[in-house]
């Protein structure tokens, strides 16, 4: 009788382990703030590239990687840049795929971490760019998919996580880390990059994408996600955005798949370059939701058995 209680015991054990196991990654709000209150806090200065607060953003990010298991791309996770007047880095982190053979193909997800530091003239004793929207968002939300894939390692193909530096100076991190690939033969499938996703778009949209018309991303996300969450903007196609964040420099070396997200209005947000773009302005339940329903649209991006998303032609 007591071997088979045990047995019973035993079994119990393994059920509720196994659901235990399988129950659905939740991404926490708590993480989400703690990120974006660091990034965004007035000792961080504003972010700005070659100074010691962008340093101690360098470190942060570099721990996210490290503690999940993420692996320096180069020597370090520090990638310097070499068309910066100051010292500044990149970081970036590697992922290898589990796929003996899709493993060879890399998916880039990136942010750039670096905002436009001090005012030369304090508004209401207020002199710090805190630079929350743009973007702590958008970095909180790969460091989000970096806690994501660090503890599940689901990926299929290898992922590269990007923090880019110096894009307020001209995206020239992103062009400088492009440039750098292309030269040693990186085998990129597509690059997808966050940018302003503190507040919720509004509409029948999550997100809009940037050059909307230029491969199927929006179309096979949409179809990933079961629903239509990602559509074209107004204001991002008058104003060509997709030229003005870290996926255009990837596009012009690789000529794959390359786009941003955003879920912010720019028409109608008032605090684009402002000193009240703070922590307090931005909505972390819209970002965990954002980030909560990217990850399984992302997840069947890198591991379809094919290159699913095509340039259009």
């Amino acid at each position: 009788m007591k071997k088979i209680l045990s047995l019973l015991w035993a079994s119990f054990g393994f059920v509720a382990l196994s659901c235990a196991q399988s129950k659905p990654y939740k991404v926490d709000e708590k993480s989400v703030s703690a990120t974006l209150q660091f990034l965004t806090s007035d000792e961080m200065k504003g972010r700005a590239p070659g100074t010691p607060e962008m340093d101690l953003a360098a470190v942060y990010l570099e721990d996210v990687l490290q503690k999940n298991g993420i692996k320096p791309y180069f020597a370090t996770y520090r990638d310097t840049l070499s068309n910066y007047a100051k010292t500044a880095y990149n970081i970036v982190g590697v992922l290898e795929g589990t796929d003996p053979k899709l493993k060879n193909e890399f998916v880039v997800i990136g942010a750039h971490y670096d905002h436009i530091g001090v005012a030369i003239v304090a508004v209401n004793g207020d002199d710090i760019f805190n630079g929350a929207d743009d973007n702590a968002t958008g970095t909180t939300t790969v460091a989000e998919l970096a806690n994501y894939y660090g503890k599940h390692k689901t990926n299929k193909r290898s992922i590269l996580f990007c923090f880019f530096s110096a894009e307020e100076a001209g995206l020239l991190g992103s062009y400088h880390l492009s440039e750098k690939l292309r030269g040693q033969g990186f085998n990129i499938y597509t690059m997808l990059n966050f940018e302003m996703t503190g507040v919720p778009l509004g509409g029948e949209n999550l997100a809009f994408i940037t050059g909307y018309a230029k491969s199927n991303m929006a179309d096979k996300f949409n179809e990933y996600a079961g629903k239509k969450i990602i559509g074209s903007n107004e204001f991002e196609m008058k104003y060509q955005l997709f030229k003005f964040s870290d996926n255009y420099p990837f596009f012009l070396e690789f000529n794959v798949p390359s786009h941003t997200l955003s879920t912010t209005e720019m028409s109608t947000f008032p605090f684009y370059h402002k000193l009240d773009d703070e922590f307090e302005a931005m909505d972390t339940k819209h970002m965990t939701s954002f980030i909560q329903q990217m990850i399984p649209v992302v997840e069947k991006m890198v591991n379809a058995k094919t290159q699913e998303i095509t340039l259009k032609k």
